[in-house]
Formats: structure tokens, sequence, C-alpha cells
């Protein structure tokens, strides 16, 4: 049966400050902003970890998703204005896409994505909670469930919700920018939109619009690596991993630690994709996981018998932080043994033990994915290309490569 949520005053605003004021489009979209699923993304910081080092990076996906819906609304627009056929329906139906696409964010952003859930990607979970609220509103959320999916008729609509050029980036890009003070993030967002056409039932950019999408992909690369890829926001996001990883050792071992009941549920239990599937339960419970619950948890950890679990929450509630060393080539196995070696002896701990505070990781930075829908440019004689084809800037080419690059974190 639909909720009976409050008929009243559901022309709300909000001020943003990265667009001004930003209007809610629809009576109904209000409803799903006010159900608590949706209410969840308050208490989920947009880039995790990342206040370690920017401390104004404290904004939350709430933030970035109302971002998101009030660029798709002007994306709307200028499409129909070229001469596309959205209707109202469809209109409706890829903003609560945009509004939802984040909606199966755990905590810390991908970091529960290792241990808490195995293998359950947010997109995943995501889609269970839009199947989910369908149910509640009476089937409302439908045709937005199947433009999330890439299953309607319409390509260009899942594409302004999940492409490399999709309303989703245009804004994390300039609001992350924002919050964190980096200012190499900054894009004309305005100026893509408004570039952007349909051809043959495909996002396209206009020729026109190429010099503003170069400086997108250039910003994209120079974020991942000051902000997403820092380092020390790496060490940080792995020592959460390490944390968590020991905590679910420690409870399927049959020890007592200290966790909310839905933090509990999924240190206790082997979460996978068809338990999402097989019991309504499961999303139930992942629907009451925030930051709130693992911080609230490794604080109280600190304290832990554990010493491994105790030592690295200590650190994290302090930010005393592991070492990290980023190289281009890999790190020798003698390197991470004697690093293994040296935690050993500090903490006088077994070699397993040691293994979650000495390790090496891969950081791949791909600003710009040829072989994954691709960004093509409309050229002024109507054919359709791809940018990396298009451009006269060599580094978009450059930037269609993958980089690769080694850390190792260890204790000092």
């Amino acid at each position: 049966m639909r909720p009976n949520f409050n008929r009243n005053n559901k022309k709300k605003i909000f001020n943003d400050p990265i667009y001004g004021f930003i209007s809610i489009p629809d009576e109904f979209i209000f409803d799903l902003i006010e159900h608590p699923f949706f209410q969840r993304l308050r208490r989920i910081k947009q880039l995790g970890t990342t206040g370690l080092v920017y401390p104004g990076a404290l904004h939350t996906r709430f933030h970035h998703v109302l971002g998101a819906m009030h660029l798709m609304t002007t994306a709307i627009s200028v499409i129909r204005r070229k001469g596309h056929d959205i209707t109202p329906d469809e209109e409706r139906a890829v903003l609560i896409a945009i509004l939802l696409h984040d909606i199966g964010h755990g905590p810390f952003s991908h970091a529960l994505e290792y241990d808490i859930v195995n293998g359950v990607s947010h997109e995943d979970i995501s889609s269970f909670f839009i199947e989910r609220l369908s149910e509640e509103f009476d089937g409302e959320l439908d045709l937005a469930l199947l433009i999330f999916q890439n299953k309607y008729k319409k390509p260009f609509l899942h594409q302004l919700v999940s492409s490399q050029l999709d309303m989703d980036r245009l804004d994390y890009l300039n609001r992350d920018s924002f919050y964190t003070g980096v200012s190499e993030g900054i894009i004309g967002s305005e100026r893509i939109i408004e570039m952007m056409n349909v051809k043959d039932g495909q996002l396209v950019l206009e020729e026109k619009g190429i010099y503003s999408i170069e400086k997108f992909i250039v910003a994209r690369r120079l974020m991942y690596w000051q902000v997403y890829l820092h380092k020390t926001v790496v060490a940080g996001e792995f020592m959460l991993i390490y944390i968590l990883r020991r905590a679910k050792f420690l409870v399927q071992k049959g020890e007592k630690l200290f966790a909310s009941p839905a933090l509990n549920y999924f240190l206790s239990n082997n979460v996978q994709l068809e338990d999402f599937k097989n019991d309504r339960n499961v999303l139930d419970m992942f629907a009451q996981l925030d930051d709130y619950d693992i911080m609230g948890a490794i604080k109280v950890w600190q304290f832990s018998d554990d010493k491994v679990l105790s030592e690295l929450s200590t650190r994290m509630v302090n930010r005393k932080l592991l070492k990290i060393e980023i190289s281009k080539t890999p790190f020798s196995a003698e390197r991470i043994a004697h690093e293994k070696a040296i935690a050993m002896d500090k903490f006088e701990i077994t070699e397993e033990e040691a293994s979650y505070f000495v390790y090496s990781e891969i950081l791949t930075n791909n600003a710009y994915n040829e072989t994954k829908e691709n960004i093509n440019l409309l050229m002024k004689n109507g054919e359709v290309m791809d940018l990396s084809k298009a451009s006269d800037n060599l580094n978009i080419s450059a930037l269609a490569q993958p980089v690769a690059k080694y850390c190792l974190c260890y204790c000092v």
C-alpha cells in the first residue's frame, strides 16, 4: 500500500551552494525525497575519508543527488528544445532515476563493497531500492527502473543517468571541487549541457562543444590524482577496509564486538547478491547502515582486547594513518616482507596479523574509457565520431589509456 505522506506544501526549494535555489519539480519526487531510504543519504558523506585531507569535504550523497537532478531538468529542457520527444512520464522517470542513482551507496563510498557485502555493487543495491520503492508506490517507479537499468527503448535517457558524460559526473566534479577547494576540477557544466543532443537514440555532444568536453576529461583526471586517489585518502580508505575486515573476522570467530544491529548483521553474515534477491530483510538492514554506524563502532573498538583492531581503530579516530608510498612499479616481495617484520616486532603480532598493517594495492586512473559508452561528437556534417578520434588535443588519446600506480601501506 502506498505510504501516507503529507500532501501539503510540496513545492519546496533547496538552497544549494553550487547552483543556488533548486526546485523540486514534482510532488511525487518530494515524496521520494521524504522517504527514509532517501533521507539515509544525509548520513553518508559523498567523499568518504577525503575529509582526512581536505577538511571541507564533508558534503553528503544527499547534496549530490539533488544537484544531479537539477542538472537533469536542464538537460531535458535542452534536448526537447532541439526537437526530440520526451514525454512527461519519461521526464519524471529520468529525474527519479538520477535522484536515486546513488541510493545504494553504503557508508564511506566504496569501502564497504570489499567485505561488508561481497561482490555486490552500489548499482545493484540501487536497483533493489528502486524496485522496493516501486512496490510501495504502486508501480510508479517502474519506468525509472527500466531507464536506470538501460532497458528502455530510448538509450539516451539512461546515458544521461549513467555514462561517461552523465549528470552524475557533471555534478560531482564541480561539487567536489567546491568542497575540497581543488579548483582544477571546475568544469563548464552549463555549456556542456547546452551542447547535448540526440542522434539515432544515442546521447551526443555537438562538435562546437569539443573544447568544453576536453576540459571535462582533463579535470576528471586531475581530480582523481589530487582528490579521489590522493595518497593520504587512499591510506585512510584502506585502513577503514582493513578495520572492517578484522572486525568481521573476529565476529565470525565468535567474539562479541560493539556494533549497531545493522552493522552487526553484515559483520556476522557473508552477504552476497543472491541474499539481496532472496531475503527482503537484507535490504532493510542495509537501509539502516550509514557513516554513523561505522565511526561509532570504530570509536568503541579502540578499546577492544584484540590488539590489531584496537591499534587500527585508535589510529583511524586520531588520524594517525599508515605511511603510504606510491610507485610506478610494483613493490617487491622482499620490501613487503621487511615491512611486515617491522610490524610484527613493533606490535608483537603474528605474520598473518601483520597483513592488516602492511599491504600493497594497485590504483587505476582512467579519465576516459574508449571501450565503455564513448562520448560521441555530432559533427557539422552529421557524422558521429568518438571524442578521442575527433579531438585535436593529443592529451585526449593519452587520457584514454588507463594509468596504474602501486601503493604500499605500512606502519611507522
